[in-house]
């Protein structure tokens, strides 16, 4: 099977030098990609910017902003996939004019007008003719049950994967992670602290279970 997924945070420029974005390393992504490529399937990694090294083995696309990201997975979509993971902790805001030269400090800066960023979950067409199955992350503070199962339904997915990112020992920018999987047909299985790659070798694992029974 071939997984399409995202990883990493995305970068949205104020002017050459600055951007807004977040706290996301990418390891949680790229744990799910070393685990599929473990399972030998082929993956293709859209990745953010991050400071790990990708697995070996995965087709590695780069990308910096939001938009970019969203041209890559459907450039990737229309090729061919069998399992999309959104991973990926796109920003939800973009400024909506970028600076062509760099702001200087004693000039300030008295606000940034934002826009929304696509909503690539929601956005990406998908093949009329092929059965995919999705994975989105739900990164929320307050809440967690039901803004993951509202996002579970508005976005197509099979499942969603939320976390809580008020705390410091999982989440962004650790090594370790705890989550809690909602499903379309209304199931749920929480899956304890543990570190990234053993979390993604247990959602690999679910995918490939789901696109068997399709």
């Amino acid at each position: 099977m071939t997984f399409l997924i995202t990883a990493g945070p995305t970068r949205e420029p104020i002017d050459p030098v600055r951007f807004i974005s977040n706290r996301s390393s990418g390891k949680m992504g790229y744990a799910l990609a070393a685990a599929a490529l473990d399972a030998g399937h082929r993956v293709v990694l859209i990745s953010g910017p991050v400071c790990i090294s990708p697995p070996a083995g995965a087709d590695l696309i780069r990308v910096n902003t939001a938009d970019e990201m969203a041209d890559a997975v459907q450039t990737r979509m229309n090729t061919g996939c069998d399992v999309f993971i959104m991973c990926a902790a796109v920003a939800d805001f973009k400024p909506r004019e970028v600076r062509a030269g760099k702001i200087k400090k004693h000039d300030g800066l008295t606000h940034i007008e934002l826009a929304p960023t696509r909503d690539i979950l929601a956005s990406v067409t998908l093949p009329r003719d092929r059965r995919i199955v999705i994975a989105g992350f739900a990164a929320e503070s307050e809440s967690l049950a039901e803004n993951a199962q509202k996002k579970l339904r508005e976005k197509r997915c099979d499942f969603i994967c939320a976390n809580d990112i008020t705390r410091m020992d999982t989440g962004f920018d650790a090594d370790d992670n705890e989550l809690t999987l909602f499903f379309r047909d209304g199931s749920q299985r929480h899956f304890a602290r543990a570190s990234k790659r053993e979390l993604g070798r247990a959602i690999i694992k679910i995918c490939i279970e789901i696109a068997e029974k399709h």
